[in-house]
């Protein structure tokens, strides 16, 4: 073997181990709101198609890690790396994260109010790669069909999450991100929404949720992490989570 070819190896060595084999890959970041250090050397790795709960009481830091990871400006990741699909999102603004299949479903939703529930699912098709069409969204959510001419911000809030999470479909996805899905929900809307949660895993789209209703995400998901003050103080399997009262207790109050 030539020196080159020495080289090149261990230069790929140097890279898998920064990246590792994960689909989606975190390595310490640190991200801060003005004078806030928010988010504090977090670490992780998914695995293409793994669902992950991002968990931890008010204020650790889990929304904060998601707007992180989608690179958002606020807060500023100062240092630390991101790698979706072996590509670097950590030198990426949202817009670019956006075109590489990074897709947010915010806690807030941001539906559109004077549009109807199809003018939204189109207007998330305009710009950059197409992801679902509008026939495969109406036959995953039959809601939707049925209030697709309905003004989108007069829906209930399950309809309203629904097409949130539909939206973010419509675009070429590689990872969803989903903050608070259940938030503000009727107990049998949240159902609906795990079922919702529990196709998109079936369809093998990586996923992270940050949720305090702790016990719903950690049913869907492969993988848990638990942060605390903006570090992550558990990171395993969600069964571990589920199986492990202390743990739940400590961190979760659950």
């Amino acid at each position: 073997m030539n020196m080159h070819s020495n080289n090149v190896r261990e230069e790929q060595n140097r890279m898998a181990t920064e990246k590792g084999d994960a689909f989606f890959s975190v390595r310490d970041i640190h991200a801060w709101y003005g004078e806030s250090y928010i988010v504090q050397g977090v670490s992780f790795d998914i695995a293409k198609g793994e669902v992950l709960s991002l968990l931890g009481r008010n204020g650790a830091g889990k929304t904060s890690t998601l707007r992180t990871l989608a690179r958002l400006d606020n807060p500023a990741l100062k240092s630390g790396e991101i790698w979706l699909n072996g590509e670097p999102l950590h030198s990426k603004r949202a817009f670019q994260a956006a075109k590489m299949g990074v897709q947010l479903v915010p806690e807030d939703r941001r539906i559109i109010g004077g549009l109807t529930v199809e003018e939204n699912l189109v207007l998330a098709q305009v710009s950059g790669e197409k992801g679902w069409t509008l026939e495969k969204i109406y036959d995953h959510f039959p809601r939707l069909a049925e209030r697709r001419k309905q003004d989108a911000v007069t829906m209930s809030g399950g309809e309203q999450q629904m097409l949130a999470v539909a939206r973010a479909l419509a675009r070429d996805i590689k990872i969803l991100f989903l903050d608070e899905p259940y938030e503000g929900l009727a107990p049998v809307i949240v159902h609906e929404i795990e079922s919702i949660v529990r196709q998109i895993r079936d369809l093998g789209i990586t996923t992270i949720i940050v949720e305090q209703n702790a016990v719903a995400a950690l049913r869907l998901s492969d993988k848990a992490v638990i942060m605390d003050t903006g570090q992550i103080v558990f990171s395993g399997t969600a069964a571990e989570v589920l199986d492990n009262a202390e743990l739940r207790e400590e961190y979760l109050a659950i």
